[in-house]
């Protein structure tokens, strides 16, 4: 067992595994509102739509945060906007602002001399330089997702299964979205200078769909999806430990592959069942 123990040994990596931890969490919640909402393309196109607002906010000393969260506000209200005409599709709305915002935000870094670091910093962050203030500021973020997800669950449950029933009902479909729209903004806002817009987006939906495979109502697939969140947390800074990885990769990669081997297990459980069913049967 001293080969699983001794990365976190080392205090940087017990703050990477600390921040891992609760971007699982919050992941965790919100991931599972996205999938079954089929919001993840809008997840994708979220956390690549910061990239202008960053390098802006890089290329002028100010604060990634403040930049981040204006370019993904923008990113936000245009997928409002455009969602809302009927010439054009949702999906073709999202694709045409994340190309858009992805291009404009590869020209701006292009201009920094330190462009494949901003880059590569950008989509994978760097969980093992997590400080004390990033962890405060996912705690806050936490709270905020947390306390939203309870308040408005009746709401976003009727949005996810039945649009028609939320209008009928009075639950306001139109603000749940926006809502939900928000706790998603917020997630990748909060989460990615930590760990980088390709881990927010993997740990958002990877965990929350494999939690599927396992759960039917929605408390446990949040309970799964956290639980397999941060197993792919540890798996992943366990293995970039000892082979030199890329840490925040490693754990997006991993989250990946928990969600392929929970498929192919739920794949070979439904087979042993039938298979069981039949021969009870005869």
């Amino acid at each position: 067992m001293d080969w699983l123990l001794l990365p976190f040994e080392v205090s940087f990596v017990e703050r990477a595994l600390v921040a891992g931890i609760l971007v699982s969490l919050v992941c965790a919640l919100v991931g599972t509102w996205v999938v079954l909402r089929g919001m993840a393309f809008i997840g994708d196109a979220m956390s690549h739509g910061m990239l202008p607002g960053v390098a802006i906010a890089s290329l002028a000393g100010g604060n990634l945060l403040i930049g981040a969260a204006v370019s993904a506000g923008v990113m936000a209200l245009g997928v409002t906007a455009l969602s809302r005409t009927r010439r054009l599709s949702q999906d073709t709305s999202i694709g045409l602002l994340f190309v858009g915002m992805l291009a404009a935000g590869v020209i701006i870094v292009s201009h920094s001399q330190s462009f494949a670091v901003d880059l590569t910093a950008f989509l994978f962050g760097d969980v093992l330089a997590v400080s004390s203030d990033d962890l405060i500021g996912l705690v806050i973020a936490f709270v905020i997702v947390a306390a939203v997800s309870l308040l408005g669950h009746r709401s976003f449950v009727a949005l996810a299964f039945d649009l028609r029933k939320a209008r009928t009902l009075g639950l306001r479909p139109g603000l749940a979205n926006a809502l939900l729209l928000t706790l998603v903004t917020l997630t990748i806002v909060a989460s990615f200078r930590v760990v980088g817009t390709l881990l927010v987006f993997g740990l958002l939906i990877a965990p929350a769909a494999a939690a599927t495979f396992w759960a039917r109502r929605i408390p446990a697939i949040m309970l799964y999806a956290a639980l397999l969140g941060i197993l792919a947390t540890v798996t992943g800074l366990v293995v970039s430990w000892h082979w030199g990885t890329a840490a925040g990769a490693t754990i997006a990669a991993a989250a990946v592959l928990i969600f392929f081997v929970s498929a192919l297990l739920s794949l070979l459980r439904q087979r042993f069942l039938k298979t069981t069913i039949d021969e009870q049967a005869q």
